[in-house]
């Protein structure tokens, strides 16, 4: 059975959301994953906040509000408006989809919460070449955690 089926016969959390084709395309829910890259923006935004460190180094600030937020409640919080399917989809992939998906974010969360503690006692000077780089080191992993949400393989 393919990841579309399976999220097509899975019971939603909400019995008012249901996960067809139709649906997930206009969540844009990955069919075949029932992921949202949409939840990628909760990380985009900072590594783009890191890259602008080197010009602005008050933005250190910005970097340091953020706080790690799980698939649900970034939609939950978000006006995102497929997000009641987004997080229905989500609970009904598959273990074998979820779980290398959910590793990868984990692994973002500690990277970034890493960053932060380096930030909070660097210097101008510091924080202007560190947040870049730690940006940079981001990247290949926000990249996986997109191809997990598109369907590439899990090794």
């Amino acid at each position: 059975m393919i990841a579309a089926e399976l999220l097509l016969t899975a019971p939603a959390p909400d019995a008012d959301v249901a996960l067809t084709p139709e649906a997930l395309k206009a969540a844009n829910v990955h069919p075949l994953t029932g992921l949202a890259t949409d939840y990628l923006n909760h990380f985009n935004e900072v590594a783009m906040l890191l890259d602008l460190l080197a010009d602005m180094p008050e933005m250190r600030e910005d970097v340091l509000a953020w706080r790690p937020a799980s698939y649900r409640a970034h939609f939950e919080r978000s006006g995102f408006r497929g997000r009641a399917i987004a997080v229905a989809a989500y609970e009904a992939a598959p273990a074998h989809i979820r779980a290398p998906f959910d590793a990868t974010v984990a692994a973002i969360d500690a990277k970034l919460t890493e960053v932060q503690a380096a930030l909070e006692s660097a210097d101008d000077a510091a924080v202007m070449t560190f947040g870049p780089a730690a940006a940079l080191e981001l990247r290949p992993m926000l990249a996986r955690a997109d191809a997990l949400i598109h369907g590439a393989p899990s090794t």
